[in-house]
């Protein structure tokens, strides 16, 4: 288990039930090379994410849905794209259900979470992910990854929510959801919070990112990391 003890590693591993197939396939991604993150942006492959969830407590509520999708060599590939709602144990509430669209039947008959996670694992491999708000994203992944599957999920990540007003700072105190910026740039979203979706209008807003850095000589994805921290110092977002 990434980043934690091995005593501590055995017994995570030792409370999660994974089939002799799931083992092999998590053992296969945990084997995988880790991404070169100095590799110029422009010849390399990010995993760009969204999620959908019962709510916004990243304590206590759940990640119903997962959207994902590439964006390689510099241009987002829809054909490599995924998309899956996890089955949930409890229907989240109506008011939620209104939000994202996902109704009662279709949270209770999804893919059950361990066979859902593994399937974004894969579809991940080591390349690096794009959110933006990354910290709740990565939160809801990161924590029902250790409830279903059983390990620490620690993977870089980086947050266009930080990004795009260091790139843009003019427009920070104007600009602040991804809305905001979408609409700003004239990017479409025609199904608002369909996690699918919205990862194609974040992917679309990376690529006006990733044009924008190029500019200012930031063409690799550590150099994206440096001036969202950058960012972060300086108070903004």
């Amino acid at each position: 288990m990434t980043g934690l003890p091995a005593w501590l590693a055995r017994w995570f591993d030792s409370r999660i039930e994974l089939s002799p197939e799931q083992r092999q396939r998590l053992d296969a991604w945990r084997a995988l090379p880790q991404a070169d993150l100095a590799k110029p942006l422009a010849g390399s492959r990010c995993v760009v994410v969204d999620v959908e969830t019962s709510g916004l407590n990243l304590q206590k509520d759940t990640l119903i849905s997962i959207g994902a999708v590439a964006v390689a060599n510099g241009r987002i590939a829809l054909g490599d794209s995924f998309s899956v709602v996890l089955q949930q144990e409890k229907v989240s509430q109506r008011d939620n259900i209104l939000l994202h669209g996902i109704g009662g039947n279709a949270q209770a008959e999804g893919v059950p979470p361990a066979e859902a996670l593994l399937g974004f694992l894969a579809f991940l491999g080591k390349d690096p992910l794009v959110a933006f708000h990354a910290a709740f994203d990565n939160t809801m992944i990161r924590r029902a990854i250790q409830r279903y599957i059983g390990f620490h999920f620690k993977h870089p990540w980086l947050d266009l929510a930080y990004v795009m007003p260091g790139l843009n700072p003019l427009f920070a105190r104007r600009l602040r959801s991804l809305d905001d910026w979408a609409t700003h740039f004239g990017i479409p979203n025609d199904a608002r919070h369909n996690a699918l979706a919205d990862a194609l209008s974040t992917a679309q807003l990376y690529l006006v990112a990733t044009a924008q850095a190029s500019q200012k000589n930031i063409k690799t994805y550590n150099a994206m990391q440096h001036l969202e921290k950058m960012q972060h110092w300086a108070g903004g977002s």
